[in-house]
């Protein structure tokens, strides 16, 4: 049985803010699976974690990210050769607001 208790109020307010609808049935499954989450929890906060470094990926993440360097630059006219309508070096499309 879950240590944890939720209360119809509780599963009811959650209901609201997730906006969802739930039966009665539902909601008995959404009580006991929060309990069974919270218990979850409440098992992790008594492990031992001193010394142990927080961290925000279990795999080490590093930045992935590349410089912003322009490969292609100024190359309007290889750009608009597909295009299907252009007008002064732009992209030509049809009219959308009146």
């Amino acid at each position: 049985m879950a240590k944890n208790v939720i209360s119809d109020e509780t599963i009811d307010y959650v209901g609201i803010l997730a906006k969802l609808e739930l039966s009665e049935e539902e909601k008995e499954r959404a009580k006991e699976d929060m309990a069974n989450m919270l218990d979850y929890i409440d098992m992790l906060n008594e492990l031992d974690t001193e010394g142990v470094e927080p961290m925000s990926h279990v795999f080490p993440v590093h930045n992935v990210f590349r410089e912003d360097i322009v490969e292609n630059g100024d190359d309007r006219e290889n750009m608009l050769e597909n295009a299907p309508d252009r007008k002064d070096g732009c992209y030509k499309v049809p009219k959308t607001v009146e």
